[in-house]
């Protein structure tokens, strides 16, 4: 196969979405600054037991709204040529977006967080914990 896999299809089923103000992307630091909401399916409230353990979580998205890619374009936080994997570009072969964001608080199936850059209506996909990699171990 020559290093290459066969392509394979992945399914995924989101376990809820976003709910904040904007329609469509923005391009400003003031995103960084916002509260929304991530309303999770009523099924999956049991999976958020102890989540307020943690400042900061990853949250999984689809960027749900972004249609095609282009390999190599420009980024928008500094205007330099570069490839896809190498920006933010919500145009990407998978539309998969990644955030870490700061939990405010939790109400049932709700989490209040600051920090998402998606917008509204957006599919998440997964939710975990943002740990902070101890690169040297633990101290002597």
């Amino acid at each position: 196969m020559n290093g290459e896999r066969e392509d394979t299809i992945i399914e995924m089923t989101p376990i809820g979405y976003v709910e904040n103000d904007y329609l469509e992307p923005i391009y400003s630091e003031k995103v960084y600054q916002t509260v929304s909401k991530i309303v999770l399916k009523k099924e999956f409230t049991d999976g958020l037991f102890r989540i307020e353990d943690f400042e900061k979580l990853h949250i999984l998205f689809n960027f749900s709204k972004s249609k095609n890619y282009e390999l190599i374009h420009r980024r928008r936080y500094d205007g330099e040529m570069a490839g896809v994997f190498a920006s933010r570009t919500p145009r990407r072969p998978n539309g998969i977006g990644l955030t870490v964001v700061e939990l405010l608080k939790v109400e049932g199936n709700v989490l209040f967080v600051k920090g998402l850059d998606a917008i509204n209506g957006t599919p998440v996909l997964d939710i975990k914990p943002y740990i902070k990699k101890i690169e040297d171990g633990p101290e002597k």
